[in-house]
């Protein structure tokens, strides 16, 4: 019976499992302290040359921007377009696959505004 009882807590365990490898493999894609941000600042403003981005997201690093951008590029996320003119411009823009982030950044913000709406309620209430 031992034997049945453990087999059996295993294979719930399977399916929590499976969810903390999908939120971990989340976290890694659009985690940190910028990826967001970076997609949020494209999605606001459209197209955007490296200089106008890091003006956007203040307090950001060129080296860390040229970094973030790199693994959202990586990802899928982002198309770094390189026009051939003089001077060379390159833009950054979101690609259609990063439109799937639509209900997760949305359920974010809703939820963060709550939050915030909590803790500012819960402040008063001392």
């Amino acid at each position: 019976m031992k034997t049945k009882v453990l087999e059996k807590s295993a294979a719930e365990a399977k399916p929590c499992t499976a969810r903390l490898a999908a939120i971990e493999d989340t976290l890694y894609v659009i985690g940190g302290k910028w990826k967001l941000k970076i997609i949020i600042a494209l999605r606001e403003e459209g197209a955007l040359r490296f200089n106008e981005l890091q003006r956007t997201i203040i307090g950001i690093s060129a080296r860390v921007l040229s970094n973030e951008l790199k693994e959202l590029e990586m990802n899928g996320f982002i198309k770094r377009e390189v026009y051939a003119s003089t001077p060379v411009v390159v833009e950054y823009q979101l690609t259609v696959y990063s439109k799937t982030l639509q209900h997760v950044l949305n359920a974010m913000v809703e939820w963060g505004m709550a939050h915030r709406s909590k803790i500012r309620s819960d402040a008063k209430k001392r």
